[in-house]
């Protein structure tokens, strides 16, 4: 069983992928990001660490990047994936506390793996909230919601959500290689 589906049962509020990103998919990530002069990134969610690889390759030599990830089991396979990338054990709306303990106040860019099609409102919003109180104007999010969420009243209010945060809220093309297929919006503050 891999360790996603695994995970998708024993913990399925904080799980919401039973697979690892494809390539395509962590491509299609890094691509939009657009690393290339970003100073400070935050990844939300690394799960496995499949983008977090991606990202590293993608970021320059002095860039400050760091993950927090809820789920235990996925922060040591990040960490074993990723040797030298820091994984803070943590919630994501404690996303400012670690960009202070870094002497950072605003950081560039959030990439983030985080289910928010199956969180209920409050948690999507404070999500939110730390996401857009830590970027600095300008700055760039991006998330990987599966297809099927488009449909669902909780995707379309993270959707809404989206539009009410951000001054641009973009969709790429899905891809179907993933799975389930999933595509990315990328937002600027």
């Amino acid at each position: 069983m891999s360790s996603f589906i695994k995970q998708f049962f024993l913990e399925p509020k904080s799980t919401g992928a039973v697979a690892a990103a494809s390539p395509s998919l962590a491509s299609c990530v890094t691509n939009l990001a657009d690393l290339s002069a970003a100073k400070v990134v935050v990844e939300l969610g690394p799960g496995n660490g499949v983008i977090t690889e991606r990202i590293v390759k993608s970021l320059r030599p002095d860039a400050l990047f760091f993950a927090l990830e809820i789920n235990p089991s996925f922060v040591e396979q990040t960490r074993k994936r990723c040797p030298g990338v820091l994984v803070y054990h943590d919630s994501a709306v404690n996303l400012k506390k670690y960009l202070d303990k870094h002497g950072v106040k605003k950081c560039d860019c959030v990439i983030s793996g985080l289910p928010y099609a199956s969180f209920g409102k409050g948690l999507q919003e404070e999500l939110m909230c730390a996401v857009v109180d830590s970027l600095s104007v300008g700055g760039k999010f991006l998330t990987i919601p599966y297809f099927h969420g488009l449909f669902l009243p909780k995707g379309k209010r993270f959707r809404d959500l989206l539009s009410s945060k951000f001054g641009v809220v973009n969709q790429s093309k899905v891809v179907w290689d993933n799975i389930p297929p999933a595509f990315v919006y990328h937002c600027r503050k």
